[in-house]
């Protein structure tokens, strides 16, 4: 049995759940909508038994062969919003125990699981894979991070054309360095924050899954182009093929983290130097996957029933 842990009406979620549908496989969900009626007992005698009830219905986490899951914060789930003072402690407190009881589950089980939580780690720390990156033949954009506003400047000075986000794997819009930026860089001093020097080329967005590699470019004259047509732009996606070395990098970085799934950022730049920025564990493909039609759901479902990985 192959086990689904997410928000329904999420994206690549729903997909994933339709292409293991299609593909005959048998599945059980734990949708997170259902937080307020979803249990777990666990025991360890010695070896790890589990068990989860979903709205009136018995799992047996033990059958369990492969899991594909993408939560989302408890703190944004439609059964908490509601209470949003956090008034009622005792449903707090029930949600964020099965929460960390289900994530324990994803660590410790035999069964093969996209991601494993220790291996989605990485992302909140941008810093520690960009050294992954560079060790498996990327460039890396020169990068700072610092609360120091005359550090900025000094960069900003250096490069010419500088971008800032995020240094964690919180989600944020990746933005060009201005003048009007610059106006209030005091500001910094309350949040490390992530400067790189910006680098032209042609976006490409790589999914690996497994040993298979789905690449797209993207064109847009936006700084995040994920963003660009909230904001009046445009961008277009196409599939496109990596160079077999670049194909290979890929593959390498995604074992090298310990990752069956990812989604990889990366630039071309106009002398033909590829540059990385991440890799995301969680990817949300299915933006692509609609640009595309590359069959990235029907792959999950391939990875997720084939022969399990399982832990000795």
């Amino acid at each position: 049995m192959i086990l689904l842990w997410g928000l329904s009406g999420d994206g690549p979620f729903d997909r994933v759940r339709v292409a293991l549908d299609q593909a005959g496989a048998a599945s059980a969900v734990i949708d997170q909508r259902d937080v307020l009626t979803t249990s777990i007992d666990m025991t360890c005698d010695p070896e790890l038994r589990a068990r989860a009830y979903v709205d009136g219905r018995d799992l047996c986490l033990d059958d369990v062969t492969a899991v594909y899951w993408r939560t989302y914060d408890v703190r944004r789930l439609p059964a908490m919003v509601e209470d949003g003072d956090g008034s009622d402690a005792g449903r707090w407190e029930r949600v964020l125990r099965l929460e960390q009881a289900l994530l324990s589950w994803l660590e410790t089980t035999r069964a093969r699981v996209v991601n494993r939580p220790s291996s989605m780690a990485s992302n909140n720390s941008k810093p520690y894979q960009a050294e992954v990156l560079r060790r498996h033949g990327f460039e890396v954009p020169e990068t700072m991070i610092t609360t120091d506003p005359d550090e900025v400047r000094r960069f900003w000075t250096d490069h010419g054309a500088v971008i800032y986000k995020s240094i964690s794997g919180a989600r944020s819009v990746v933005s060009r360095l201005t003048n009007a930026h610059i106006e209030r860089i005091e500001q910094v001093v309350w949040c490390p924050t992530q400067f790189q020097q910006w680098v032209p080329g042609v976006d490409v967005r790589v999914h690996v899954v497994g040993d298979e590699v789905f690449a797209c470019e993207v064109r847009s004259t936006a700084d995040d182009y994920r963003y660009a047509e909230a904001r009046g732009g445009s961008v277009e996606i196409i599939p496109c093929e990596l160079p077999p070395d670049i194909t290979a990098r890929c593959l390498e970085v995604t074992a090298a983290l310990d990752m069956d799934l990812s989604g990889i950022d990366l630039r071309r730049a106009p002398d033909g130097r590829w540059f990385a920025f991440e890799v995301n564990p969680s990817p949300g493909f299915s933006y692509y996957e609609e640009r595309t039609g590359q069959p990235i759901a029907k792959a999950i479902a391939r990875l997720l029933t084939s022969s399990e990985r399982r832990r000795s």
